[in-house]
Parts: C-alpha cells; sequence; structure tokens
C-alpha cells in the first residue's frame, strides 16, 4: 500500500555541487596481510536524498493552448482532467515556439540560445546560439538526477541530437543515453511516421514491428510502462526520472481511424465558431480570466464562411483526424500514468504533464497538406489535390496535417501559432503537475508567469539537489531558470521571473513586469521569406496583467515603455547569444549549404554494402541539384528475383531502385505528388549485372528537371524526363537503405520491408557538381 505522506526533501546543500563525485578510497588502516589490516569496506552506492520523488515528465508535441478538454478545446483528455483533478493546472506556462529549442530549455534549465539551440537541428548554423550542439556546460537534468541516485528514461522523441551525429557511426555522446538517460527508446528528429517509424533502443536500431495494427503512440506508452515497471520491481526504493516525449500531436497526422470517427461531424461549423465556443468553456472552468477577450484573427488567415463546400469538408475531416489523433495520445499517456500510480510510492511521485512544445502548428498551410516535406521543400499544396485522398487521412500513405486556421483555432484565445514566438499562440502551453503527498490544494489553478526554463531547477529543489557548478569536469553555465516549488503550496506565491525575452525565427518579444512587447516577423505557414529589416519591424504593446490573452495593443498609448522593452530586449539578445539574427528560412534546411558538417563531407564517390540500414538523411549522399549516378553490383538469383536493392527516403520524397519479378525498377518519389516509375521491358537472366541508374541535372538554379537512365550491364533500359526535383531535401527523417527499406515505402506497390532475395556486392553513388546557379542568400 503506497504511503500516503512523503518526507520532506532533503536540504539542497547535502548533495555536491562538484560532480562526479571524487573516487572512493578506503579510509582505514592497511597492513601487509588482511589479517593485519582494519575490515574491507565498499564505497557506497550513491542516494537520491531522502523523501526524494519519483519523476513522471509527460511532453506532448504541436499541441496548443485551446486544443484540450482540460483547457477549454475540444479534444478530450481524461489523463489532463484526473491529474488536474489531483494537482494544479498551469495557465502562464511558457514554451520557446519550436521544439528542439523548447526541448534543449526543458532538459537543461537555460535558454535556448544559451543552449545553442535556436531552431531545430535541421536549421542549424555556425553561430553559438545557433549551432544545434547541447555545450557541455550545460548539463542536463537526466545527467545530474542519475549521478544523484536516480534511474532515468528518455521514451520517444529526441530533436537534442545534431543531425550528422545521429547514424550508426555515432559519435553518442550527445545521443539520449550520454546526455545522462541510463535507458532511451524512441527516435530521433522532428518528426516520424506513426505507422512506419525508425525507432533506435539506446543505440540499436529496431526492427520493424510485424503487428498490423501498429502505431508509435502505443509503442512509446508500451515501452514506457514496461520501463518503469522492470526498475522499480528491481529497485523500489530508488527513485526514478521517466521522461516521456511523444510524436503527437506533431504532423504527420496518424491515427486510428476508430478514433477519427469518434469526432464525425462536430468540427463542420469551422475554425471561427471553434474558438468563440472554446473560450466560452475556457471562463466556465476558469482556465482564463472572465473579461479575456477573443483576439481578431491572425492575419492572411480565411475567414470559414469565405470558404466552399468541399473546402468545409475536407478541412472538416482534416480536424476530425487531429482530434482523433490527440485524443488517443492523452488516452495512452493515460495507461503511462496509471503504471506509474500503480507502483510503490504513488503518492510520491511527481508528475508534470505539459500539453505542448510550443503552440499548434501552422506548417500544414492555408490549404492543408498530404506531404509536411512539401512546406519544408517550399512548396504550398491545393486543396483541390488533397480532397482525393479525403478518405485516406489519417493512414499510412500520407503525412498529413491541417490547415493553418485550425492550428491557430487549436491556440484559443490566442494570436498567431507555433514559430511566432513574439505571440502566446506560439508559447503557451497548458501545464499540470500532480503530486498527491505534497499537494494540498487539489484542484487549483496557478497563474505565475513560467518559462520552461524553471523546469529544472524547480525539479532540484523539490528533489533536494544542488545544481553542479562543474559536470563532468566542466564549468557550468549558470541555470537561467527559476524555482517555482513554492507554489506548489502557495498559490499567492510571487512568480519566480520578472524578466524574460522570446525570439525564434525573427518573431520577438519581451516580457517585463507585466508587460509583453510583440514583434512578429513572418507569417508561420509560408516557407519562402523575403528580405527584412529588424529595425523597421513593427512592434505591439500589452499589459497582460489586464490583458490576458494579447488583444489590446498599446503601442501608440504607451511608446515610452514599449521603447524601453524595445531596448531592453537587444540587452537580453546580447546576454544570451541571440545574435545574430536570421531569417532565412527553407535554404537552412539544406546541410550542404549551410556548410553544416557531414559523414559524406566533400566526397564524390560513395559505396555501401548489405546491412547499411536506416542511415539518417543527414548522413546519406547530398543527392539535391546535382547531376548523380547509382550503380549496384548485384547478383540475380533464378528465382524470386524481388526486393529493394537501394532507397532513399519514403513516403514524402525520394527514391528507390528494387527487382519486381526480376524486373528493374526505379522510382523517384517527388514529395508524394508524383512517382515517376521507370522499368524494363523484360526480366534481368540470373546471375551477376551491374544495375544503374544515371540522373542528369539540367541546373541553372534548384529543384530544376533532368533526366533518368536505367541500365544494366551497360545496356539502356529505358530513360524519362521530370521537369522538376527536390530542391532542399528527400526526406524529414528517413535517409539511406541497403537491401530492404526500413521506414515507409518509396510507392506502395511492395510490401515492407521488401528484403531483396538475391546478393547485393555493393552499391556505389557518385556525384557531380553542385549546380544552383546563383547561391541563394
Amino acid at each position: 500500500m503506497a504511503s500516503k505522506t512523503a518526507a520532506k526533501p532533503a536540504a539542497p546543500e547535502l548533495t555536491p555541487d562538484v560532480l562526479p563525485r571524487p573516487d572512493f578510497h578506503f579510509p582505514g588502516e592497511v597492513g601487509r596481510t588482511y589479517l593485519e589490516s582494519d575490515p574491507a569496506q565498499f564505497p557506497k552506492p550513491v542516494a537520491a536524498p531522502q523523501g526524494a520523488p519519483n519523476i513522471l515528465l509527460i511532453l506532448l508535441d504541436d499541441a496548443g493552448f485551446g486544443q484540450f478538454s482540460t483547457f477549454g478545446g475540444a479534444v478530450p483528455s481524461p489523463t489532463m482532467d484526473r491529474l488536474a483533478k489531483e494537482g494544479l493546472r498551469f495557465n502562464r506556462f511558457h514554451t520557446t515556439a519550436l521544439c528542439s529549442p523548447t526541448r534543449a530549455a526543458l532538459i537543461t534549465g537555460r535558454n535556448h540560445h544559451s543552449a545553442a539551440f535556436a531552431g531545430i537541428t535541421e536549421l542549424a548554423t555556425g553561430y553559438d546560439g545557433y549551432t544545434c550542439i547541447l555545450p557541455r556546460s550545460c548539463g542536463t537534468v537526466g545527467e545530474v538526477l542519475r549521478q544523484n541516485g536516480y534511474m532515468t528514461a528518455w521514451i520517444g522523441k529526441n530533436h537534442n541530437t545534431p543531425t550528422w551525429e545521429t547514424s550508426a557511426a555515432g559519435p553518442f555522446d550527445r545521443w539520449a543515453n550520454g546526455l545522462g538517460f541510463d535507458y532511451f527508446y524512441g527516435f530521433n528528429g522532428g518528426d516520424m511516421n506513426h505507422w512506419n517509424p525508425i525507432l533506435y533502443q539506446n543505440r540499436d536500431l529496431v526492427p520493424a514491428s510485424t503487428d498490423p495494427d501498429y502505431h508509435l503512440t502505443t509503442d512509446i506508452a508500451d515501452k514506457a510502462i514496461s520501463w518503469v515497471r522492470q526498475a522499480k520491481s528491481i529497485a523500489p526504493d530508488q527513485p526514478y526520472f521517466l521522461y516521456v516525449a511523444t510524436g503527437a500531436t506533431h504532423a504527420p497526422h496518424h491515427t486510428p481511424k476508430e478514433w477519427i470517427e469518434k469526432f464525425k461531424g462536430q468540427f463542420d461549423d469551422g475554425w471561427d465558431a471553434y474558438r468563440e465556443k472554446t473560450l466560452e468553456r475556457q471562463k466556465k472552468l476558469g482556465v482564463v480570466p472572465a473579461d479575456t477577450k477573443l483576439t481578431t484573427r491572425s492575419k492572411g488567415l480565411p475567414a470559414w464562411e469565405s470558404l466552399n463546400a468541399d473546402q468545409k469538408r475536407l478541412y472538416a475531416r482534416m480536424m476530425e483526424v487531429f482530434a482523433g489523433y490527440g485524443a488517443h495520445c492523452d488516452a495512452e499517456m493515460g495507461r503511462v500514468v496509471d503504471a506509474c500510480k500503480a507502483l510503490p510510492g504513488a503518492d510520491n511521485t511527481l508528475i508534470i504533464y505539459i500539453a505542448g512544445d510550443n503552440g499548434s502548428s501552422a506548417e500544414g498551410g492555408i490549404e492543408g497538406s498530404l506531404c509536411e516535406n512539401m512546406f519544408f521543400n517550399g512548396f504550398p499544396e491545393k486543396w483541390e489535390d488533397n480532397i482525393k485522398a479525403i478518405d485516406e487521412l489519417g493512414g499510412p500513405r500520407h503525412f498529413n496535417h491541417f490547415p493553418s486556421a485550425w492550428a491557430h483555432a487549436m491556440n484559443t484565445p490566442f494570436q498567431w501559432t507555433k514559430q511566432v514566438a513574439s505571440h502566446f499562440g506560439g508559447t503557451r502551453n497548458p501545464m499540470i503537475i500532480s503530486w498527491p503527498a505534497q499537494i494540498a490544494e487539489k484542484g487549483a489553478l496557478r497563474d505565475q508567469f513560467l518559462h520552461t526554463i524553471d523546469i529544472v531547477p524547480t525539479l532540484y529543489e523539490l528533489c533536494g539537489i544542488t545544481a553542479p557548478t562543474i559536470l563532468n569536469g566542466i564549468a557550468q553555465k549558470p541555470i537561467e531558470g527559476k524555482s517555482f516549488a513554492s507554489a506548489l503550496q502557495d498559490g499567492k506565491a510571487s512568480a519566480p521571473r520578472s524578466t524574460q525575452y522570446f525570439e525564434l525565427g525573427c518573431n520577438r518579444g519581451l516580457y517585463h513586469d507585466g508587460w509583453m512587447a510583440s514583434s512578429p516577423s513572418f507569417v508561420p505557414w509560408d516557407p519562402n521569406r523575403q528580405e527584412w529589416d529588424p529595425d523597421k519591424a513593427v512592434w505591439e504593446l500589452y499589459n497582460i496583467d489586464e490583458d490576458f490573452s494579447q488583444a489590446n495593443d498599446l503601442a501608440q498609448k504607451h511608446p515610452e515603455k514599449l521603447r524601453q522593452l524595445q531596448d531592453m530586449w537587444w540587452v537580453e539578445a546580447a546576454k544570451y547569444s541571440v545574435l545574430p539574427l536570421d531569417w532565412r528560412a527553407t535554404i537552412r534546411m539544406n546541410a550542404e549549404l549551410m556548410g553544416r558538417p557531414s559523414l559524406t563531407g566533400h566526397r564524390t564517390e560513395m559505396t555501401y554494402y548489405p546491412g547499411t540500414i536506416g542511415l539518417p538523411d543527414a548522413a546519406s549522399p547530398r543527392m539535391c541539384n546535382r547531376s548523380w549516378t547509382i550503380t549496384a553490383d548485384i547478383e540475380v538469383p533464378a528465382k524470386d528475383a524481388n526486393g529493394m536493392i537501394v532507397t532513399h527516403g519514403g513516403l514524402e520524397g525520394g527514391y528507390g531502385l528494387y527487382l519486381r519479378d526480376g524486373t528493374p525498377t526505379f522510382v523517384y518519389n517527388f514529395l508524394s505528388i508524383d512517382r515517376t516509375t521507370i522499368t524494363g521491358e523484360t526480366a534481368l537472366p540470373a546471375g551477376h549485372t551491374t544495375l544503374s541508374v544515371e540522373f542528369t541535372y539540367d541546373g541553372g538554379g534548384m529543384g530544376k528537371g533532368g533526366e533518368f537512365t536505367l541500365k544494366a550491364g551497360g545496356k539502356v533500359l529505358a530513360t524519362r524526363r521530370i521537369e522538376r526535383s527536390i530542391p532542399i531535401q528527400f526526406s524529414l527523417g528517413e535517409g539511406l537503405d541497403i537491401g530492404m527499406d526500413v521506414g515507409s515505402p518509396v510507392d506502395f506497390t511492395y510490401p515492407l520491408p521488401f528484403t531483396y532475395t538475391g546478393k547485393i556486392n555493393q552499391v556505389t553513388i557518385t556525384l557531380g557538381k553542385l549546380d544552383i546557379g546563383k547561391a541563394p542568400a
């Protein structure tokens, strides 16, 4: 039976501020033999401070303030409801407006630029605040808790490892295991296909599931439950830190069909009505003040009533898919919560449930998306094309994302969305904390202004742990967050901070003593950006003590206050490595043009052997905007000559070279829109052959066309021209495979993993010169 009370955490000074602890040395007298020596003794294992709680930290992805029912949204969240009833809701908790930056701040307690995560890892550049290489001076909460007696696990999404370090060649010191987590199960990257994911257990690639009903969120929950049960079975007196980071509700919006059908018809009245109804519910729940105003629809988003009937039908269905996705995720997190509550020490388990690492995402564009990689390659989509797939949304054939206006509605009552760090639509997320043994005012609301960086120092205080000044031999940057531990007991406790800067992609904000200066830069649904001058950018001003939703711009009324906050922003920017401001967008996704490190380096020829699978995109050959040749040295079997020889990418984009009944086939998947297919006329004879594909690039710019030539034994089998090619990146999460297809298929004509039935000796890829014409800025 779990105890109803827990001991007070030990005083922080009881743990050392230098980690690791010094090596043990026997303190007694040592003679010539053991008979003449003091009794032997072993060093005592490090124990957590007495009464230190178990910790379950749940972080959802791309979720808005007005999305889930616990904070007034229309997506049921019974797990959040239950935790809120027994704990506390926080309605002024802030993130950074983007995933990697928030996650770096969450695990280090430092501002995202201080931790070198100005953006996602795929946008890294070579400035201090922008490298996405977590400094060793920013030790993680996992490492500190581990060295103070905690069992640690990270399960789900890891978006804090440099892209060029995510292959099987390592290095692994910035994988989750190297960042202080004894166990890792999940994926490295910004998002992942939920039906056909590429996953790792610690450092090892996980074989694809054979379960026809497999779903990634369920798998994450299963692994979290398995780990925590095993850990507590083996070491019941040792506390755990379990960090569960779902891929939901980030695109792709993949969810079982039965969950989608639960919401049929519930969003037919559209996003404008949703916002109005949500604000009404929020006021009734008390999660927003009674006088909160609904902000105007963000500039550029269409009114629901301006749409035609087919658009309404498509967009309502996209929202039904998204709602099912979110509801399913909360239900799966409920299983994790239940498992933790069934273990010894349940009442002394601190559960932090954060609904989103930023606001809901507008990256589906104005008209919605079937392939999110279109956005990151700079291409818009058309609803007329997407409606053709309306009955397949949420399934394995698409990487779908709802329209931007639905994202805006998910962030009710605020303006803007993910990416826009100047406004609360991008940065304000629900947080719920449950700790039965220590929270007395159950079901209460807390309104202190908090930031993601405040989580780590709060955990240290609650656990009785001193933040180290030296960790693993490296002097540590000061923790920039402030503890809000007192707010768990006292609703009137002071907020831990009076000032906080915000910046993401040149969207800027500065909070100070109840005021917020806000300067949005670019709309988040357009990946293509023009030149921009920070000195000419418009700033807005809000008194958020009186205006919860940032509805009343007071810039004209209080220009002196606005000037003060603008000046403060530049001071904070210089202090925390925000500078230089960088407004480039999709071009930063191209690692080659940004000069990011690469395992392929400047090589123009790479040879791969059987067993090379799951190679990340960032470690794969750079084949965009140039001519190239693939040459496969293979043995063709006499019977059943089938299978993938080489593929790069998957359903979002890429290519595949395979045999079907002995016939060579090459597919070039242009961002899931066009799948140009070239085949030989007859099957190849059994025995050794050289199979090749040559691409002759037109050049003179990015994403131009070219011609494919398919050959066997040097003989031309077929040619085919394309008028456009992928300009930035083949795929978001899938790279190169030899001999099978790991992840999602490049087309849907073969069963996964489509293992080649013959023998592959080697595959060589030869690259021509990069040809993009005038280099983009």
